[in-house]
């Protein structure tokens, strides 16, 4: 979906759930501490409740389990972990997101062909090409701008 705002694209909400999986298979965690680690890999736009009702879903589904953490101070938490099923599940997505990487790579390939046909502006350079080519070098071997 795109943001009009900003012009940014947010990803389905499906497609945090390899997210998930990939972070409870490290270590188990609480709902809140699960929304922090996923912002840092790019969900910026987390809804808590949907999180938690995603969560619930998985719990269902037997991919994720769950137990009330009453150890440290204030109110007893839920400590989510992967379960076995939720392991196999993630092998699975893992292979489906391996055979989109390479159709990703194929599309962006013909993207930017595409670009550099119509948009002859358009050209990706790399910054250490800029500035080899700014720099050239003499007959001496000494540099010139």
């Amino acid at each position: 979906m795109v943001n009009q705002d900003n012009q940014s694209i947010n990803p389905s909400k499906n497609f945090v759930l390899p997210f998930i999986l990939l972070l409870l298979s490290r270590m188990s965690l609480h709902g809140y501490e699960l929304s922090q680690k996923l912002q840092a890999f790019g969900f910026k736009t987390i809804d808590q409740g949907n999180l938690y009702r995603l969560l619930r879903q998985l719990e269902k589904e037997e991919l994720v389990s769950s137990e009330w953490d009453t150890n440290g101070s204030g109110p007893a938490k839920r400590r989510y972990s992967i379960t076995k099923a939720g392991i196999t599940y993630l092998n699975g997505y893992a292979n489906q997101l391996e055979s989109y990487q390479s159709m990703l790579d194929q599309f962006f390939k013909m993207y930017s062909s595409f670009l550099e046909l119509y948009i002859p502006s358009f050209q990706k350079k790399d910054p250490i090409e800029k500035v080899n080519s700014k720099k050239r070098r003499k007959d001496d071997g000494t540099e010139k701008e």
